[in-house]
């Protein structure tokens, strides 16, 4: 009997948005206060796609939400993570301004959550922002975070910070911008092909391990470049950057991610363990020079293989293939090889190959059922894996891999920004976008 088709819980995830809107997180927040900019993106584009913003939160709750965004931005360029840096212009110096920093995802963030909120930009430090973006670009192309004492960048160096950048340039700039100093785009592009790595994915620097989230990040930040994804992973440059660039064997490497490995297998307890008979030791003879062959080794003796009978056989095999079976009916996506799936994963997996125009390759009804019969949780929102309680970024990225296959209840969905498509044609209410 075919298993009955899983359901968005729309009304709980409604009510687990407006919670986070409107009270006090709990406090195992209070160590990501710094993060404030981004936990706003996730829960502004949340209530976004589930279309809250109008129907639920009215004009005079948005504009002090733009406000409040606007309260981090820097008279030099760029926006704070939140305002707990904010030191006041009266004491703002040029030694001092090092403690305040312009941040570049939080620079990301706010434009976005602002695009989401239909704001035009007009108050935004344009010229300011896109003149402090190169400061915060090394030698080797790729971004830093921030800019500290004496400006020297500091922070990582991965690919979120480099897929940050190239969001905030393309933003700002849009189709026609030339009058202000740019980034140097080819050393980043540069940098993010020799990220890519020997199995087709790409690490958060050259020589590490494939990872999806930065995968993603490389993806999005060619595609926000105007690089096409494909020419930016085939060109000669990038060729000769490293061995082993290529679109297909990315594509592979993301498909592989999708997994039945949904949980991490029990521990043994000391007491199992200890009921396992173990092989005795045998005495092996003694080397003459006197090494250490003499040593004890459990070793088994080999002895002929003996042939179940039929009965044995299917006592231990049915739990076995019936557990398989069962198995198969959920595939979420993992972030690395060998990993547990975990709901962003869904996320950055499917929309990296929704930006490569290769989405169709998953198997997206077994990927629905594991985030909305595993993940999705009582209360509304996502958690991390199976029986895990929701978070607001799990919570989000568990409505947008949704939203990127497809789901009836959720809008289309725009992978690039990681919003909403109807969110993204806002941008053409920005002076400098407009047509």
């Amino acid at each position: 009997m075919p298993a009955s088709e899983p359901v968005l819980l729309r009304d709980r995830h409604i009510k687990y948005w407006l919670r986070c809107a409107r009270t006090f997180l709990p406090e195992a927040y209070t160590s990501t206060d710094s993060n404030r900019m981004t936990l706003a993106f996730f829960i502004v584009s949340a209530l976004d796609l589930l279309d809250l913003l109008a129907s639920k939160i009215d004009a005079n709750e948005r504009d002090s939400w733009r406000n409040w965004i606007f309260s981090c931005q820097l008279d030099s360029g760029g926006f704070r993570g939140f305002t707990g840096t904010k030191i006041g212009h009266d004491v703002r110096t040029l030694q001092n301004q090092h403690w305040d920093p312009a941040n570049v995802p939080a620079t990301f963030f706010a434009l976005v959550t602002l695009i989401i909120l239909g704001d035009d930009l007009s108050r935004v430090r344009r010229r300011e922002c896109l003149t402090w973006l190169p400061k915060v670009q090394r030698q080797d192309g790729s971004f830093g975070e921030i800019l500290g004492e004496n400006e020297s960048i500091e922070g990582g160096s991965d690919l979120r910070f480099c897929c940050c950048a190239a969001g905030v340039r393309h933003i700002l700039r849009g189709p026609q911008e030339k009058d202000v100093q740019d980034f140097d785009v080819d050393r980043l592009v540069r940098y993010i092909t020799a990220c890519q790595t020997y199995d087709g994915g790409f690490s958060e620097g050259p020589g590490h391990e494939s990872h999806s989230g930065l995968t993603y990040c490389a993806i999005d930040a060619l595609a926000l470049l105007g690089r096409s994804p494909e020419k930016g992973l085939d060109t000669p440059d990038a060729r000769r950057s490293s061995g082993t660039l290529s679109l297909d064997d990315c594509t592979r490497w993301v498909l592989s991610r999708q997994t039945t490995y949904l949980e991490e297998d029990e521990p043994e307890d000391d007491e199992q363990a200890s009921s396992i008979p173990q092989p005795e030791a045998v005495a092996l003879p003694s080397s003459p020079l006197g090494s250490p062959h003499a040593t004890h080794f459990p070793v088994t003796p080999l002895s002929p293989p003996k042939t179940p009978s039929p009965v044995r056989m299917q006592i231990v095999a049915a739990p076995i293939l019936n557990c398989a079976k069962q198995n198969l009916l959920w595939a979420g996506f993992n972030g690395r090889t060998n990993k547990i799936a975990d709901t962003c994963y869904c996320f950055w997996n499917t929309a990296a190959l929704a930006m490569l125009d290769r989405l169709y390759l998953i198997d997206k009804p077994r990927m629905r059922r594991y985030l909305l019969e595993k993940t999705q949780h009582i209360v509304g929102g996502f958690g991390k894996g199976v029986h895990e309680p929701p978070d607001i970024m799990h919570a989000y990225f568990g409505l947008a891999a949704l939203a990127t296959i497809g789901e009836d209840e959720l809008p289309t969905f725009d992978p690039l920004f990681c919003i909403s498509q109807k969110a993204r044609e806002n941008l053409k209410r920005v002076s400098w976008w407009a047509e």
